[in-house]
């Protein structure tokens, strides 16, 4: 069963020479998988194809409910072979799993589908043996591709960076070596993961795999940075993206990343503004950092920000998070808040504010006689000492509201 080792050559068709030797060793199907369980080469089927198997050989990627229950069992956390058990409600066979490692590194996993008569230990000796050679090929990739990786980080640090000179030499070589086109629409999307508890460097695989398929789209081409714990992404677009586009893009991302690293972790994604250059994809990222700290705090954007439906949150939001506390609420928001009907008050001044003022809209959305509203408002008057039919009194209670918004969900940690 050696033989056929010595015989790959090298990249992606060493790997599959590998897989398809194994299998035809051991006359059971194999499957390589990336960290994140996307196939990255299969051998031909043995006639112990599951629902799993096939359904993911048509798809090119396996279902997110099997990505999940995958990486539910730790196995991208094994340091050594086991049996993965199977799932009946799934159609998934028992996989025997070998966690590709090299230098501490997971470069991918590896499976051979394990139902039927037991592995024997010669079957388990060839899949050790062909599991190292994997490993070499899989990490000579690996360091080609950090240099790749570390390449593209310094030229997108540099474009949304704060040095004009070199923002200018990084939108020159982008350009000039084709890794993006200079417009004519551009967005900054930023995404940052707090709270993930999970191995070193996981997190930052998750962030690549969320962004890969954003590389090229049918309207955009695409240049993901990553980091540890965060991500930048910049595309250029051939149409102006429209904001439910964007939204899209970045729901799509959030299922990703929880499809990846689970529930636990806590993800946000912020949307820049649009641009018309390449060259001011700066801007864009100043704002997608904003954008970011917007869907952490605001529980109904549902960990998704966009720069251009913020409104006046982006105000507060330029300031740092040690200054976004209680101390900036207005007192007489605070005394709102305070009273013992101020949950009842603070909906009914919401609505009335957010319908500028108008006592029939917000009689009609809150479903209260009119004499049951002027009551209410003489009430919240009267607590806060503010006259609702000023203008500047109104923006008080109003920017206050928003404040208070900010400060019911404070993140872990700042976003940088």
């Amino acid at each position: 069963m050696t033989t056929w080792i010595r015989r790959a050559r090298s990249g992606g068709e060493a790997l599959q020479t590998l897989v398809d030797g194994l299998a035809e060793a051991l006359g059971r199907s194999v499957v390589l998988d990336d960290p994140l369980v996307r196939m990255i080469c299969t051998s031909r089927h043995f006639g112990d194809e599951d629902r799993v198997r096939v359904r993911t050989l048509l798809q090119g990627i396996a279902d997110d409910e099997i990505i999940r229950y995958v990486l539910s069992q730790g196995v991208a956390e094994w340091t050594r072979p086991g049996v993965l058990p199977g799932r009946d409600d799934l159609g998934l066979q028992p996989r025997y799993c070998v966690p590709i490692r090299e230098r501490g590194h997971l470069l991918g996993i590896l499976m051979v589908v394990a139902a039927g008569e037991p592995l024997t230990a010669a079957e388990t000796e060839a899949i050790d043996r062909a599991a190292r050679a994997v490993a070499v090929e899989m990490y000579a990739e690996r360091l080609a591709s950090d240099d790749d990786e570390e390449h593209v980080r310094g030229l997108v640090s540099g474009l949304v960076g704060s040095d004009s000179a070199l923002r200018c030499a990084a939108h020159q070589r982008l350009v000039d070596d084709g890794l993006l086109p200079a417009g004519p629409h551009v967005v900054v999307t930023s995404v940052v993961v707090a709270g993930q508890r999970g191995p070193s460097g996981q997190v930052a695989v998750a962030l690549r795999g969320a962004l890969e398929p954003f590389r090229r789209t049918r309207t955009a081409r695409g240049l993901p940075a990553v980091d540890q714990d965060r991500a930048v992404l910049v595309q250029v677009f051939d149409r102006e993206p429209t904001e439910e586009d964007l939204e899209q893009q970045g729901r799509a991302v959030v299922r990703s990343l929880t499809t990846f690293l689970g529930p636990g972790p806590s993800v946000a994604v912020g949307v820049g503004g649009r641009r018309t250059a390449l060259a001011d994809a700066w801007i864009s990222h100043d704002q997608a950092r904003v954008a970011v700290r917007a869907a952490r705090r605001l529980p109904r954007l549902e960990g998704v920000g966009d720069w251009e439906r913020l409104g006046e949150y982006a105000v507060f939001l330029q300031l740092p998070d040690s200054a976004l506390d209680e101390s900036l609420l207005p007192n007489p928001l605070r005394r709102l808040l305070d009273d013992s009907a101020g949950a009842r008050l603070e909906e009914t001044l919401r609505c009335f504010l957010e319908n500028a003022g108008s006592v029939p809209r917000t009689a009609e959305m809150l479903e209260l006689h009119r004499t049951s509203l002027y009551y209410r408002l003489r009430q919240i008057q009267e607590i806060t000492g503010l006259d609702l039919d000023d203008g500047a009194h109104r923006l008080v209670l109003h920017m206050g509201l928003r404040l208070w918004d900010l400060l019911q969900s404070v993140p872990e940690a700042a976003a940088r």
